[in-house]
């Protein structure tokens, strides 16, 4: 499908309706909410890290209503088994009175499923959600069901709690193309905060787009040239993650233990390209770049004990890789 100077024009507004339609109901967390659009229009998976009460459900509910897609909601517990998040084979009786499995649905199939607090199910739970986040498949016996296309995983963690938690494995945090750190509202915005929620005022939210809007502009990103320069800088970006890396930092020999993934290089382009949309670009810069670069890599980067040591982040990492990026 070839588009035109005019499909990404109506990409930047259309983004921008989204966005304000959702800051109705959400106060502040303005870049929050970009990167959360910017990540689903990637088709990709978004982990939410912070700690309760600071919208992360609110959030994720909003934006469904908003994009007009089916939604669905799985509270994680250490008691929840795979087949409560993709379905199981039942018996059901035909019409000849003759036993026979038919395969339930469950939660899974939807547009946007909200895995709230998913470090409470076990890795047996956990892994069942790898197939439909990355493939956008699910499988059950000896049958695969495709999903219905758009299909994003929007999940939630408590990044303080320990008790009743699993610590997501790294082939799953790879499946996220961004993680989102949540950050506690300033003054006026809890002030805001606590006048919207006091009150008996309803928000109506207005549904911007639907499954066809939402699939549209999802290729329309893709359309979105890079260059061969802007190319090489995120790739050295993702290359410079790795201790053993020609060329890599000091920054990340001292602190890293294991580098980003091939998946994260793609998370910077595919991330970038929209970035460039929304600003109203036809073209990826270098700016767009960096602005996806830590929520596309932070969890990507499996820090040592010496970091810990020191109180270093990722981001402090990924803040020092990109200064030694030419």
């Amino acid at each position: 499908m070839e588009f035109n100077e005019k499909d990404f024009r109506e990409f930047k507004d259309k983004f921008n309706s989204i966005k304000n339609e959702i800051q109705k109901a959400i106060i502040g967390q303005e870049e929050l909410i970009e990167k959360v659009l910017i990540a689903m229009l990637c088709e990709g998976n978004v982990l939410l890290e912070g700690v309760p009460g600071l919208g992360k459900t609110q959030l994720v509910k909003t934006i469904g209503e908003v994009l007009n897609l089916e939604f669905s909601r799985i509270q994680f517990t250490p008691d929840l088994m795979p087949a409560d998040v993709l379905g199981t084979n039942i018996i059901v009786n035909d019409e000849n009175g003759r036993n026979r499995f038919e395969f339930q649905r469950g939660p899974v199939f939807t547009n946007i499923l909200l895995a709230d607090e998913i470090n409470r199910a076990t890795p047996k739970t956990q892994s069942a959600m790898l197939q439909c986040m990355q493939e956008k498949m699910v499988t059950s016996g000896n049958t695969t069901y495709n999903l219905d296309k758009p299909f994003f995983v929007l999940a939630t963690q408590n990044p303080i709690e320990m008790e009743g938690t699993y610590a997501l494995p790294e082939a799953q945090m790879d499946r996220f193309i961004f993680k989102l750190n949540v950050e506690f509202p300033n003054l006026k915005e809890l002030q805001d905060i606590v006048n919207l929620t006091t009150n008996s005022n309803n928000i109506d939210l207005e549904k911007i787009t639907d499954r066809e809007d939402i699939l549209k502009m999802i290729n329309i990103s893709k359309e979105i040239p890079i260059s061969e320069p802007v190319l090489e800088y995120a790739m050295k970006l993702v290359l410079f993650t790795h201790p053993q890396g020609e060329g890599s930092p000091e920054i990340t020999k001292k602190y890293v233990r294991f580098g980003s993934s091939p998946r994260g290089a793609q998370a910077i382009v595919r991330s970038a390209k929209v970035k460039a949309l929304i600003e109203g670009r036809f073209n990826v810069s270098f700016d767009d770049i960096k602005y996806v670069a830590f929520p596309a890599l932070r969890h990507r980067l499996i820090l040592n004990f010496e970091a810990m040591g020191d109180n270093v982040d990722s981001d402090y990492v990924i803040d020092k890789i990109i200064d030694k990026v030419d």
